[in-house]
């Protein structure tokens, strides 16, 4: 400690009476969400669900509650095979539930050719022709459905993917400037492209 520091720490005490300069912080900060309102939190859920179910083709039928806890167990980080046993469902079910909400997966993304599938999708190939040189065609439709729930997402500027990672994790305050800072950035890029700005 040089002089500077001990004549400074010197003062502190005397001023304070404590011998401790700094104080570690032992109790958990806690989240974000720990002081929403539950029930908010589940209608502003289910408002987004519904308005994805009457905006899309959704290829799910499931009932709002069946969505919403499909959404919190996306958040929470459950897997496939965990959801589909929870809403007594098939596991090609929970996937295209997650599609119609928009919620990809970094492992859906995790299959053989799935950029040059997606590519040949882009490019406005069938399903058959694409299976010839990339693959079966139950990737290639996997890889359909993928770039499918992208798109639609992207011509939403992400904001029911968004929505739903704003109310259930604690990434909100995050998730809302890099929105904004997104939003304020973007051009459109597309006729259909949806702007969600406020003046």
């Amino acid at each position: 400690m040089d002089e500077k520091t001990s004549e400074l720490r010197d003062i502190f005490v005397d001023t304070t009476g404590e011998e401790t300069v700094t104080e570690r912080q032992a109790d958990p900060r806690g989240s974000i969400t720990e002081n929403e309102d539950p029930d908010r939190v589940r209608a502003e859920i289910d408002d987004l669900v519904e308005t994805m179910r009457e905006r899309y083709d959704f290829r799910t039928d499931l009932d709002t509650e069946s969505y919403r806890r499909l959404v919190r167990g996306f958040h929470d980080d459950e897997d496939d095979e965990g959801l589909a046993e929870t809403l007594s469902l098939s596991v090609e079910q929970v996937v295209d539930a997650r599609m119609d909400l928009h919620l990809v997966r970094d492992a859906d993304r995790d299959v053989p050719n799935f950029e040059a599938i997606r590519d040949r999708i882009v490019d406005g190939a069938a399903d058959d022709a694409i299976a010839g040189d990339n693959g079966n065609t139950g990737t290639v439709a996997h890889v359909r459905r993928v770039v499918e729930s992208e798109r639609e997402a992207t011509r939403a500027n992400g904001r029911f993917r968004d929505g739903f990672t704003e109310l259930l994790t604690d990434a909100d305050l995050t998730g809302r400037l890099t929105s904004e800072s997104r939003k304020d950035g973007l051009k459109e890029a597309t006729e259909d492209i949806e702007t969600d700005v406020s003046f």
